[in-house]
Parts: structure tokens; C-alpha cells; sequence
């Protein structure tokens, strides 16, 4: 089964429309000993797919447009956070404690992009706050790679230590990832189908989204790459953040193309998070699982206020075992799984040629949602949808067949690269990926300020 068809599968697609999608093949692009390039036009396409399938529904087209898969367009749009410039200036993509380092065992790898991570991965090294990238490494140099890793995480912080693929197949996360479904699907309620307004067959751009409002509720790459997708399909988009809980400014440029920025504390806030929710037809998380619980946001209590909802989640270890409630990102998850030994070696340790993880878990995190929407209109009823990174890079390692590396020639970004202005300064970024006949080849919006929107819908 090809990797598309696989996830078509696992999207309860039916299992015709795939012979909709065509690909175009470029030589050269995601270059990995994993089958990178695969996955990344599997995640595409089929999140192209339920867009025009859910375009079709909405206009009353019998045949479901026909969708196009360019090898380069995907390239560039999984590396999006490092084509964006704002005002010329490259991105910065990882702070200096953010990298491998050599244990006395192995290797472990941390992440301190944000100002509380890095604190707390000083704390649990027991180094002050202007410790310098040279103390990190004496300290852990003298400690085992497993030893660092949970002292890191005891103190709320991220590290993980090397990990061949044979190590976490035997460990009881990978165990428990592995018996779940690429994709987690399932029903909320049995509201009646919410009515959703027809489409004009004729319209230019086919907007299959449009009047659809999504409550925002994630961070750094995977969900925001969701909520960006959803807006470019019309969508009106709102993300909310802690006031506390900037987001980093180059992210932020790269992945809040099509949506509106706010703030809002849920423990001060919550008669206006109410009053968002009431009228909010798809919701999406990207907080460790548990954390939005408390604030009565799980997809039951969300469900239970608001009959008909689709939830949307996604978190790095997935929401169950003895990692569920852990943090992660993209590069951990490399490491733990084997990625990064199988992409260099025990002795130096690689990483993919993108953050592939996110963005392919973030096109089909925003796949399910448009299938919920498509189903929901047959049916009713509330929905969720649930990944994570873990069960992607499985699908990866494991799962997903090689496919040869013929095709066109490619010569990098530059044709998929586009320029805007913006609040935030004149923008060069890579355009959307999803290509399906008559869908939108552009976001409507720049990116605005983060948190400069009022919490309320448009």
C-alpha cells in the first residue's frame, strides 16, 4: 500500500479518490535514508484530498477535483520555518542550549528555545541562569545519557537521550504508540449535522472551509501548520495564547499566515473563552495531554457545551503510557526513536533534512478535521481526531514503503517562494503546498502581531 493509500485508509477515506490525486516527482528533494520524501507527499496529498472532498460536498459536485502533488512545493513547505525572512533576516531556528551533546555514555539532546526551558534545564544541571554553552557540556559530559534525560524531565525541562530504532522498539511508549492507528478517529456526541452553507460551484477560489470558525489552541510547528492549512481553506482562524506564553517571533511569522493572533488567560478569561466556544465549530490542541484538561478542555467537556464540535489534537508521545503526559518537539522525538542513529550513527547522531514529524503530522492533523467536517455533514455528530509525533515517526520507521528516487530535476525552493507585506515587515515565505483544481494558491492574510487581535471572532 503506497503511503498515500495508507493514509487515505486511515483517514476513513474512500478508497477510490486517491486516483484523484497525480504527483509530480522532482530528484533530489527531502534527500533521507528514510523515506522522507514519501511521507511528505502522503501527508500532503491526502490533506489536499479532503479538501476537494469536501469541496465537492459543499458545492454538490458528483466528482471530487482532481488534486495535484508537486514534489517541490512540499519540499519547500515543510521546510517553511526556514525559507521565512522577515526584512531580509534569516530565522533563527535553534537557541544555543537547543543541540546534541556528548555524554559519558552516549548522546542526549535538549531543547531550550523558550526562556523557561532553557531555566529549567540549568536547574536540573545545577548551573546558574548565565551558564554558557561550555558549562552545559562539562556538566553533562560527566553523566550518562538516561541520567540527564530524567533529571531534565523531573524539572520540567526537555532532554532525551540517543536511542537506537532496536532500543525504542522494547520500550514500553513505543509499545503502546505502536498499537494505535496512525490517525485516532472516533465520535463526541450524536448532535444533529450542523448545516453547513453551500458553496457556489463557480466561485475562484473553491474555499472549502469558508465559515468555519477554529478555535486555536496550539503552539510551535505541528498544530499551527493544522490551524494555517484550515485558513488557507477559509476558515476564519483564531489562535489563543497565555499572555505569558509569547510565541517566538520567527515561528510565529512562518506559521500565522491565515489566522488571527489573541491572548487570553483561561483562569480570568473564561466567560470570553465560553462565548468563543459557543460559536466554534472545530477546535484545535496542541498542548501535552492533561494540560488543557483541568480548564474543563478536554474534547468530552468541550463536546458537552458545545454538541457537534470536532476536536482536533495532537501532542509529541500521544496520549497514553508512561510518556503521555511528557513534553516534546520534533527533535526529541527524532532522537528517541531511532531517527537521528538511523540518519547518522550511534557515534553521530543525524537528524531528517526537515522537521519532518511536525509538519507531516500537522497536514494530517488538518486532513482529519476536513474528513470529520465531510462525514459530520452525512451523519451529525461531535468528532475528534487525534496524533502524534510519535506514531508519525513509527509510520515513518516502520511502516511506510520506499519509493524510488527518479523524477524531475530539482533546483530548489526559489519557484515555491513568494513575497509579502506584512505588520511584521516585508515577508518572504513558502507558499502552500495544496494544489487541487479551483483550492486557493495563496493565504488570504499575512501574518499579523502575535496577540494583537481581540479575543472575539470577526
Amino acid at each position: 500500500m503506497t503511503g498515500i493509500n495508507y493514509a487515505w485508509s486511515a483517514l476513513g477515506g474512500d478508497p477510490s479518490l486517491p486516483a484523484r490525486i497525480t504527483t509530480v516527482a522532482r530528484e533530489g528533494t527531502l534527500q533521507a535514508r528514510l523515506p522522507v520524501r514519501q511521507l511528505a507527499r502522503a501527508c500532503v496529498g491526502v490533506c489536499a484530498l479532503a479538501a476537494a472532498e469536501l469541496g465537492a460536498r459543499r458545492t454538490g459536485t458528483a466528482e471530487v477535483p482532481e488534486v495535484r502533488v508537486d514534489d517541490g512545493a512540499v519540499a519547500a513547505a515543510f521546510t517553511s520555518e526556514r525559507q521565512v525572512l522577515v526584512d531580509g533576516r534569516a530565522p533563527v531556528q535553534f537557541a544555543p542550549l537547543s543541540r546534541f551533546w556528548r555524554t559519558a555514555d552516549g548522546w542526549v539532546r535538549t531543547h531550550a528555545n523558550y526562556p523557561h526551558h532553557r531555566a529549567r534545564l540549568l536547574s536540573a544541571l545545577g548551573l546558574p541562569e548565565d551558564a554558557a554553552a561550555e558549562d552545559v557540556a562539562a556538566r553533562i559530559a560527566e553523566r550518562p545519557a538516561r541520567e540527564v534525560e530524567d533529571a531534565v524531565h523531573g524539572a520540567g525541562g526537555l532532554a532525551v537521550a540517543l536511542r537506537s530504532p532496536k532500543e525504542w522498539s522494547g520500550h514500553e511508549q513505543a509499545v503502546e504508540v505502536a498499537a494505535r492507528p496512525l490517525i485516532e478517529r472516533g465520535r463526541l456526541d450524536a448532535a444533529h449535522a450542523r448545516v453547513l452553507a453551500p458553496l457556489d460551484a463557480g466561485a475562484s477560489p473553491l474555499l472549502p472551509a469558508a465559515g468555519l470558525r477554529v478555535l486555536d489552541l496550539t503552539r510551535v510547528l505541528a498544530g499551527p501548520v493544522a490551524t494555517r492549512t484550515l485558513g488557507l481553506l477559509g476558515a476564519d482562524v483564531l489562535r489563543l495564547d497565555a499572555p505569558w506564553l509569547p510565541e517566538l517571533p520567527d515561528q510565529h511569522a512562518d506559521t500565522g499566515f491565515g489566522k488571527r493572533s489573541a491572548t487570553l488567560d483561561l483562569r480570568t478569561g473564561r466567560a470570553a473563552f465560553e462565548e468563543l466556544l459557543a460559536a466554534a465549530d472545530v477546535v484545535v490542541t496542541g498542548y501535552r495531554p492533561g494540560t488543557l484538561d483541568r480548564f474543563g478542555l478536554s474534547p468530552e467537556a468541550l463536546a458537552g457545551r458545545r454538541p457537534g464540535l470536532v476536536v482536533a489534537q495532537v501532542s509529541a508521545w500521544g496520549a497514553y503510557g508512561p510518556w503521555g503526559g511528557r513534553r516534546g518537539f520534533d527533535s526529541l522525538v527524532q532522537v528517541a526513536s531511532g531517527i537521528a542513529e538511523v540518519e547518522g550513527s550511534a557515534e553521530r547522531p543525524g537528524a531528517l533534512p526537515a522537521q519532518a514529524l511536525d509538519h507531516g503530522t500537522g497536514y494530517l492533523l488538518a486532513a482529519g478535521v476536513l474528513r470529520a467536517l465531510t462525514e459530520q455533514s452525512y451523519d451529525g455528530g461531535g468528532r475528534f481526531v487525534r496524533l502524534a509525533l510519535a506514531r508519525t515517526a513509527r509510520w515513518l520507521t516502520a511502516e511506510l514503503e520506499p519509493g524510488s528516487a527518479a523524477g524531475e530535476p530539482y533546483e530548489g525552493p526559489d519557484a515555491w517562494l513568494a513575497e509579502t507585506d506584512s505588520a511584521l515587515g516585508r515577508l518572504r515565505y513558502a507558499r502552500p503546498p495544496l494544489s487541487f483544481m479551483g483550492g486557493p494558491s495563496d493565504w488570504a492574510r499575512p501574518p499579523v502581531p502575535w496577540g494583537s487581535d481581540p479575543a472575539r471572532w470577526a
